[in-house]
């Protein structure tokens, strides 16, 4: 329940603070004088958008809080265009506010009328009446699973399809990298090959130079016969260590450079096929756009998983029919479950209408609920529903926009509200003018009906009609006033002396007649 509204710095609010009891309350108030404005700001706190212009002419930001039975919500909007929104003063998300305030209060605007031509709309009735929450959210969590098994066939089938126009070219560019014979670190083998190929002569003559300076010639004279005569014994044994030491490192290096001399390869066959080689991994980093053997190779192996997965596309693609197929299985019993149960409340909403609707002076009413099957699944289940209203004897049962008057969609309205208000345990629920097009008894039979919705909920009513404002059981007025620097909005609850004149003003405007404030008085005394 709503227990109190603040109001700063909002549009012609400075300030405003008012509180409201349980049952049936009537706000009234000239055209003008600021409900609108009041609705507005309230609507704002629940999560509607934000427009910095709303905020008074002047004020750096607006602050509506709205306090219920355990809970306050507080949005403030300021000047540059941001808006902050808090729960029980924890920053929340617009997303997270719109949300909780659909568990704590319904408001119905005049434009809301148009629902009752909403298909989604009517299947909603259907629901909270039938008590379809449980059954609604079990048949979404299937339809879930179904549209993303769906998804994933659609997706396999059409990249097949892809993969089976790229085929050949896949397969072409697989064919060159595998027969290839890519190996990782090739490309530095094979340039550190064809260098020792191509320079053999001159790698053997440097070796052979190396090994005749150490070794020397045939006749002796090399450096390492030059150490070995070279004896210090006694005088430098410290050096002559040394000596020893470079003359056995020199032999080792003799001999290393013995062994590569007889390895050096002079085979122009073989430096034709390194160059050979080489020249083909160049072509290849070249047409597949690759800097390093190893992109090659990782092509290679993607190209591979394609070629592999065209081979399994016909297996992937049936796995995923026999899945969707399954969870369509499971849809459809969920849907004809939510179906059946929607079938059974259609005559007891029907029969409720047409009795609320006599009630309020359509005598000849007749409403049709007609359910049949949707072309596809929808979120919402298997089934698409149509509203067929007619309010005058022998007049065909047709839809609400083609057959009703604007007083006759405010009553039907009204009787549609009355019927889910207690399904659907809302809190609170505001009425925005849902009089409009009719006045007299109907009016009487209108509020007599929102009285009986305040029985079990807080019920606030915006009107323009005496009948209806007399029923309240709180009775608050909108009106304007002056100050030295603007026009402002203010809000005040009657007491019992200020009701008559204010219901006494609404029957006979400013010239309150001694008739209009007896008729008043009678109005509030039924």
């Amino acid at each position: 329940m709503l227990k109190h509204l603040h109001i700063q710095n909002y549009a012609l609010i400075s300030h405003l603070d008012i509180d409201f009891g349980p049952g049936f309350s009537v706000l009234t108030g000239e055209t003008g004088a600021g409900k609108s404005i009041i609705l507005g700001a309230l609507g704002l706190v629940l999560g509607a958008r934000a427009d910095s212009k709303s905020i008074t002419d002047g004020e750096d930001k607006c602050i509506i809080e709205a306090e219920f039975d355990d809970t306050i919500i507080r949005r403030e909007l300021y000047a540059n265009g941001k808006s902050r929104s808090f729960v029980d003063d924890s920053i929340v998300s617009l997303q997270e506010l719109k949300s909780l305030a659909t568990r704590l209060i319904d408001i119905h605007s005049q434009h809301a009328n148009l629902l009752i031509e909403n298909a989604a709309f009517q299947l909603e009735v259907v629901d909270a009446v039938a008590h379809n929450t449980t059954l609604l959210e079990a048949y979404q969590t299937v339809y879930a699973r179904y549209m993303a098994a769906v998804e994933e066939w659609q997706r396999l089938q059409a990249l097949a399809k892809k993969s089976l126009q790229d085929a050949d070219y896949i397969q072409y560019r697989y064919k060159m990298l595998d027969d290839a014979d890519l190996q990782e670190g090739e490309m530095e083998e094979v340039d550190a090959e064809q260098y020792r190929l191509s320079h053999a002569e001159e790698i053997r003559q440097a070796l052979m130079t190396a090994v005749t300076a150490l070794n020397g010639d045939p006749d002796g004279g090399g450096a390492i016969e030059a150490l070995r005569a070279c004896r210090l014994d006694e005088a430098a044994p410290e050096l002559q260590e040394r000596i020893d030491s470079a003359r056995i490192e020199l032999q080792d290096i003799t001999d290393e450079a013995e062994r590569k001399l007889n390895n050096v390869e002079m085979d122009p066959q073989r430096l034709m096929w390194v160059e050979e080689r080489i020249a083909a991994l160049e072509e290849l980093r070249h047409k597949f756009n690759a800097e390093t053997i190893e992109e090659l190779i990782t092509m290679r192996d993607e190209l591979a998983e394609q070629v592999n997965r065209m081979d399994s596309f016909d297996f992937d693609i049936e796995q995923a029919r026999k899945d969707m197929e399954t969870e369509k299985a499971r849809l459809t019993a969920a849907g004809g479950a939510l179906t059946k149960s929607r079938q059974a409340v259609i005559p007891q909403i029907c029969k409720q209408l047409e009795n609320d609707l006599t009630r309020l002076g359509v005598v000849h009413a007749k409403v049709e609920l007609s359910l049949s099957p949707a072309p596809d699944f929808t979120e919402q289940g298997m089934d698409e529903v149509q509203l067929l209203f007619a309010a005058n004897l022998n007049q065909s049962l047709r839809p609400v926009s083609e057959v009703a008057s604007g007083g006759e969609i405010s009553r039907l309205m009204l009787c549609v509200k009355a019927l889910t208000a207690s399904t659907k345990g809302l809190p609170t629920i505001i009425f925005d003018e849902i009089d409009t097009g009719v006045s007299g008894g109907i009016a009487t039979q209108m509020a007599g009906i929102m009285r009986e919705m305040a029985a079990h909920r807080q019920i606030i009513a915006i009107t323009h009609l005496p009948q209806i404002a007399a029923q309240g059981e709180c009775h608050y007025k909108v009106y304007k006033a002056d100050t030295d620097k603007r026009t402002e909005t203010h809000i005040n609850r009657l007491t019992d002396e200020e009701r008559i004149t204010e219901i006494a003003s609404m029957l006979s405007g400013n010239n309150i007649t001694e008739s209009a404030l007896q008729t008043a008085q009678e109005l509030l005394k039924r």
